[in-house]
């Protein structure tokens, strides 16, 4: 449950910094500051994906007491890869204060960029120890100390410096902050260094990651492309549009799943460590039907609220742009979150990671041929529609994938079709609130539709959903069902 709370709690604070980034910054500075953070993402995928990912399947507590290597190899590649970013970003901070002299110039924002990225690889990798030895209390702490750091941090840099680079710069030494804080209780026992034991692990950990970063580097790129796209050609202030529209959809959509994605990937981990492969794709299957009952009804009822959301939350200078772009995202961002959370997993527990380039590179195609398409047509929503093009072909043809063949993942396909019928009937009964104003709309919908799914998830018990709540708050489980 702390991870839960730790999630709450996350994108809730996120969502309320985005706003007021955008509101201080206003439409151009933003889409500025946008393009840069989606830069910053892509950095980070490079060098420390890799990483976060091995720590996320190779790292536990067993592994912790047993094999100390495994840790010491993390660190020691995050210190090297850490400290050549590092230098990257004083050394374009220096040629930008000699050469542009100014902190709105292109080195000085790939400086502010490179801060960014450090500070978002050094907490992810560290937030994922934390979750891998299922200490919900100390990853709650992480969390918690992130997200104020970066309320105060990053709503001071863009109240007092209204300019891009001093807020990206905020968001870096705020997640630095965050892990300095929580330093000790996130360490292992110190143990002598086996050089041999650092080759193998390393060489372990590119063979696994190396893959999954080249298809998230590949996802990553999407927005990047899409906001520079739209920069050029319908300005800064479209680009900001289109970003926090992209920002606010996929947090609505994805950050339930990210929370569920850390309990459940490492619940199929520890699986296999006792029970076997088999035993692991059988939970990674469960998993899946977990993952889309939670999801789809979000995505749904986002739409669902989403002019009401507008008129109430999104501030003024971005309203009208922000529902046309958010609702052609909607389809696009919940497919991704499939991919994230409900396919990616199948090849990660084979370590069979390849198949998640090729559909990576499908979805970047699709993606660049809607760009070229569509944008002629429907004028700068067609890069949205190019998008959610891209990532619709991708998940197609990566559950293609895990679907066929003689190691196809068998599906609780009642699970999906139950959650399919009870969203939509959450969704019917949902949408003529939808043109209320604003505030009734709200306060109607958030509950009509958790009272309304909630009920069928309890009467059909769809993904195992209603034993899942009632073990947890009902009377008290087995240890080891928890």
């Amino acid at each position: 449950m702390a991870v839960i709370a730790a999630f709450i709690l996350n994108a809730g604070l996120n969502f309320v910094l985005g706003l007021l980034v955008a509101k201080l910054l206003g439409p151009a500075d933003f889409g500025l500051f946008a393009l840069a953070t989606a830069g910053a993402i892509v950095a980070n995928t490079l060098l420390f994906e890799w990483l976060r990912l091995s720590a996320t399947r190779f790292y536990s507590v067993r592994v912790r007491a047993e094999e100390p290597w495994i840790r010491q190899g993390l660190d020691r590649a995050y210190v090297i890869l850490a400290l050549a970013l590092f230098a990257a970003a004083g050394l374009c901070a220096c040629l930008g204060l000699t050469i542009e002299g100014s902190a709105e110039g292109r080195l000085a924002i790939a400086a502010g960029a490179a801060v960014a990225a450090l500070g978002i690889g050094v907490f992810d990798y560290h937030a994922a120890l934390a979750r891998a030895r299922f200490d919900g209390g100390l990853y709650l702490g992480l969390v918690a100390a992130k997200n104020l750091l970066a309320l105060v941090l990053m709503g001071g840099a863009a109240w007092y410096f209204p300019q891009p680079v001093w807020v990206l710069a905020a968001a870096g030494v705020s997640q630095l902050l965050a892990v300095a804080l929580l330093y000790r209780p996130l360490a292992d026992i110190p143990i002598p260094v086996v050089r041999v034991r650092l080759r193998e692990t390393w060489r372990l950990f590119m063979l696994y990651g190396l893959p999954l970063i080249a298809a998230n580097a590949v996802y990553q790129l999407m927005p990047f492309l899409n906001r520079g796209t739209i920069a050029a050609g319908s300005g800064l202030a479209e680009a900001g549009y289109f970003a926090l529209a992209a920002d606010v959809t996929t947090r609505s959509i994805g950050t339930l799943g990210t929370a569920l994605d850390l309990l459940l990937f490492q619940l199929a981990v520890r699986v296999e460590e006792e029970h076997g492969r088999v035993a692991a794709e059988a939970q990674v299957a469960q998993n899946v039907g977990i993952v889309v009952a939670v999801l789809l009804p979000c995505a749904a009822g986002f739409w669902v609220i989403l002019p009401a959301l507008q008129a109430l939350v999104v501030p003024e200078a971005y309203r009208g742009p922000f529902a046309a772009y958010a609702g052609l995202m909607i389809p696009g961002f919940f497919c991704l979150a499939m991919m994230n959370f409900a396919l990616n997993p199948v090849f990660q527990i084979r370590r069979r990671t390849m198949p998640v380039i090729a559909a990576a590179v499908l979805g970047l195609a699709v993606n660049g041929v809607g760009l070229w398409l569509l944008p002629p047509y429907f004028g700068p929503e067609g890069i949205a529609l190019a998008q959610t093009a891209g990532l619709s072909a991708a998940t197609a043809m990566l559950a293609l994938r895990a679907l066929t063949g003689a190691q196809r993942l068998r599906l609780p396909w009642w699970d999906l079709l139950a959650a399919g019928i009870a969203t939509l009937a959450m969704t019917l009964c949902l949408v003529p609130l939808r043109h209320l104003d604003p505030g009734r709309a709200l306060a109607l919908c958030l509950p009509l539709g958790m009272v309304v799914y909630a009920g069928l998830v309890c009467v059909f018990d769809i993904a195992g959903l209603r034993g899942l709540v009632l073990g947890r708050f009902g009377r008290r489980a087995p240890v080891a069902a928890e």
